[in-house]
């Protein structure tokens, strides 16, 4: 699809649109029942509007009343940092133990060919290595677990379970000793950002990517988990 394109009387009932970019798209005159859109990213920038509507603030109020916890992702001072992430942090845990009571095999399950509960787990590992080991701590990516999964690779081929939640809480334990001694003074230090070095974040910044990240993979783990259990 060409930027810019048209679709006039066009019929795209049952069409999937994954990993693409929609923004400043217009539809008028649609019928929408029954379309479900995922967007990450949708309270940066300038929002959803549905009938002249701004539904992003809405979408968030209901986000943050089904995951407790998650309005604190951007916090600002090294306390408030401390609390969210250990809110999150629990949060997994529970989901942890909600993926073991599934039948075996279930962490390997993939929904409409996303990420399974497994490798969500290890792209934290690497979301974890990217945004505090290698943009704030300046670590190399020799450093990186070998078990962290990225953006654009499909790979499966990893190591036991078990080992992808040693890898898991290894990370977060790197998290949770960072924040306990960060001060003020470091979280307005600026590093480069890891994907555009020319670019410049705070690693206040860098964290509250971590967070978010951490939030909204949560919310798809547990959606796919949903799916698995009523299976």
């Amino acid at each position: 699809m060409a930027e810019g394109e048209q679709f006039v009387e066009r019929d795209l009932r049952g069409a999937r649109f994954i990993e693409c970019d929609l923004s400043d798209v217009v539809m008028r005159g649609v019928e929408i029942a029954g379309m479900d859109i995922d967007a990450p990213w949708l309270s940066v920038g300038p929002g959803l509007r549905v009938n002249g509507v701004d539904v992003t603030p809405l979408v968030e109020q209901e986000l943050d009343r089904r995951f407790p916890g998650r309005s604190e992702r951007r916090a600002e001072s090294p306390a408030g940092l401390r609390e969210a992430w250990t809110t999150v942090d629990q949060a997994w845990d529970a989901a942890i133990e909600r993926a073991a009571a599934l039948p075996a095999g279930s962490v390997d399950v993939r929904i409409d060919d996303e990420w399974s509960f497994a490798e969500t787990l290890r792209h934290l590992v690497h979301g974890i290595d990217i945004w505090l080991g290698k943009s704030v701590l300046g670590r190399e990516e020799a450093d990186f677990h070998p078990l962290g999964l990225g953006y654009g690779s499909r790979a499966s081929e990893a190591g036991s379970y078990d080992d992808v939640l040693a890898a898991r809480a290894d990370r977060a334990a790197m998290v949770r000793e960072f924040l306990a001694t960060v001060t003020d003074q470091v979280l307005d230090e600026e590093r480069r950002n890891p994907h555009n070095p020319a670019n410049a974040e705070t690693v206040r910044h860098c964290l509250h990517v971590i967070l978010v990240e951490g939030w909204e993979h949560l919310r798809f783990a547990l959606r796919d988990l949903d799916v698995i259990a009523h299976a």
